[in-house]
């Protein structure tokens, strides 16, 4: 059995997921020549089976319910994306808001609300490192402290 070509490489990679286009010339990069894989990755944009821009929109739709808008833009720059291809992404994703997101996130992780600093101090812990913005974890926790507190004094 002959071995596949770079062309069918590049086009049974992207029918599992999409690739941006660095995550793609690293993949391929075992099985050809720089020039051969700028070639095909030229030719798959040409036909729109490799887009950059689509690739981010669907990964920020895939993670939006479990990461915070600093984490989801995190982790593209780091999938090496434009800034622009980012925030484009970001900006046209049906997100809810960060707090909205925040407050399911935190609930689908803890049933009951903090009590006491030490597991206010968890739950901020877990939604800062998904990337939710500080004074989005303290609207979603000091609140619902605040209120807990209130309603077990007599």
């Amino acid at each position: 059995m002959s071995k596949p070509s770079l062309r069918e490489r590049a086009l049974r990679y992207l029918s599992r997921r999409d690739y941006n286009r660095a995550e793609l010339a690293r993949k391929l990069a075992p099985h050809g020549t720089d020039g051969e894989i700028e070639i095909i990755l030229d030719r798959m944009g040409e036909l729109s089976l490799q887009s950059d821009a689509r690739m981010a929109e669907n990964w920020v739709r895939s993670h939006q319910g479990r990461f915070g808008r600093a984490r989801l833009q995190n982790e593209l720059t780091r999938r090496g994306l434009a800034r622009e291809l980012i925030e484009e992404a970001l900006m046209n994703s049906d997100m809810a808001s960060e707090l909205e997101r925040a407050r399911a996130l935190r609930q689908s992780r803890y049933s009951a609300l903090p009590r006491e600093p030490r597991e206010w101090a968890r739950q901020a812990r877990f939604l800062l490192a998904r990337g939710f913005a500080a004074e989005i974890v303290r609207a979603v926790l000091h609140d619902k402290c605040e209120e807990n507190m209130e309603v077990e004094s007599p």
